[in-house]
């Protein structure tokens, strides 16, 4: 049975293995923080919550501050992409922006063998050592790792998420392919938090996410995107890849994207449905590599290839007037990462990081940053430890891993990735020599 142990707030349940659980009562009453990874996915993924009852809120708190809390709260021996996370949530709770007994956290846990799946126990470790014990944290995941019950995902919620998370991809992508050229700049900036804005209105609303609705308002998005006047040269084509967290989050990369814009670059990101593929992918490699159910296997097949379809119908609408390239495209991903690594090999970002980097090369991408905490085990086989293979396969490859972590100085990061940027000068002049 729970125990009930009484707080501030009133009476919260405490589950058996000393966990506070979100519960039903909490779910209309509670604010939910969430740490930023992606503004836009995950500030469309918030409006899909919300629209199920939810009150869930994206965190905007960052600089040093949030550092140096993590670094307060946790050991600085810990994974980075942690210490942010919780440096952020504890630095927002102690805000005072937010009332503490009414407030929860929620985070992801993979239930990997990256240390990912630790993240949850640090924070409430972290939250007891602030006098912050009482806040409840939401695991946010597909292996029933932990229940709660005020917070259950339903098949509707997981496909408008999906569908949330494509538009995120769409407007990320067109983007990093217009802003280097725009002639006006910032527009391109100023239509992602246009559409950022209608977007979330529709999904508040419960549309958006069908069919026809998906391929209505992505081609209304690709359509103002052409409409913005550029002027083309000749630039530096980047890609990013890395730890998850690490490669999308400004907070972790000290802005690496705005960086290499600043240089002159066209950046290009792979978006984060390629990671949602990958996870359910995982669920299908693990029967066929370790055993199990079948029929377990055969429902995450049908749930990939369902989804797929989102990919599929954003890259049609994006290529169809010749202007832009994919956003993303999963299955090659999957069929490059085949010739440097086994899809057996999944801890991390697994076998999707070296298929993500062959297939920037395959884009005209061959210039490939890979962002990675220091110490991160799983990225530095895969991603350093694949580096090698990749420029045996592809020598025209140009690639440049950095660690991040709260010792590292930025101006170091900086300068080598501008020695990268300088070899991709002398590359591209002794082609077009």
């Amino acid at each position: 049975m729970p125990l009930l142990i009484r707080k501030m707030s009133g009476v919260i349940t405490m589950a058996e293995n000393g966990r506070i659980e979100f519960t039903k009562e909490m779910k209309s009453i509670y604010k939910v923080l969430i740490p930023n990874m992606l503004p836009i996915q995950l500030g469309l993924l918030a409006e899909v919550f919300n629209l199920y009852g939810y009150n869930m809120e994206l965190l905007r708190n960052s600089g040093r501050r949030v550092v140096e809390c993590g670094l307060k709260y946790v050991h600085n021996d810990t994974c980075y992409p942690a210490l942010l996370i919780i440096g952020q949530f504890i630095d927002a709770l102690q805000s005072g922006k937010y009332d503490v007994h009414k407030t929860a956290l929620m985070i992801t846990q993979t239930g990997g063998g990256c240390r990912a799946s630790n993240y949850i126990h640090l924070l409430r470790k972290a939250l007891e050592k602030a006098d912050l014990g009482f806040v409840p944290v939401i695991s946010l995941n597909f292996s029933g790792l932990e229940k709660n019950s005020g917070f259950k995902i339903k098949p509707s919620m997981f496909k408008m998420g999906i569908g949330a998370v494509a538009y995120g991809d769409l407007l990320m992508s067109l983007s990093n392919q217009i802003r280097p050229y725009e002639k006006t700049k910032g527009e391109s900036d100023l239509l992602v938090q246009s559409w950022t804005r209608r977007l979330a209105k529709i999904l508040s609303e419960g549309s958006g996410t069908s069919e026809s609705d998906m391929r209505k308002y992505m081609s209304l998005i690709v359509r103002d995107f052409e409409r913005i006047p550029v002027e083309m040269r000749d630039t530096v084509k980047v890609g990013i890849v890395g730890e998850i967290f690490v490669k999308y989050s400004s907070l972790a990369n000290n802005d690496l994207e705005k960086f290499l814009h600043d240089q002159g670059c066209e950046v290009m990101v792979p978006g984060l449905l390629g990671f949602v593929y990958f996870c359910i992918e995982n669920k299908c490699q693990d029967v066929e590599i370790y055993g199990g159910s079948r029929v377990k296997q055969k429902i995450y097949e049908t749930i990939l290839n369902y989804t797929l379809k989102y990919e599929d119908i954003m890259n049609e609408i994006v290529t169809a007037g010749g202007r832009f390239r994919k956003c993303s495209d999963y299955r090659k991903t999957k069929e490059y990462s085949g010739e440097v690594i086994s899809i057996g090999c999944k801890m991390g970002e697994g076998w999707l990081l070296p298929g993500e980097i062959v297939e920037l090369i395959h884009s005209g991408f061959e210039n490939v940053v890979c962002a990675q905490p220091f110490g991160c085990l799983p990225n530095h086989i895969v991603g350093k430890g694949m580096i090698r293979k990749i420029r045996e396969l592809y020598p025209e490859s140009n690639i440049v891993p950095i660690d991040y972590d709260p010792g590292a100085t930025r101006v170091n990061q900086e300068n080598r990735i501008k020695l990268m940027l300088a070899v991709a000068e002398e590359n591209k002049k002794r082609t077009a020599d």
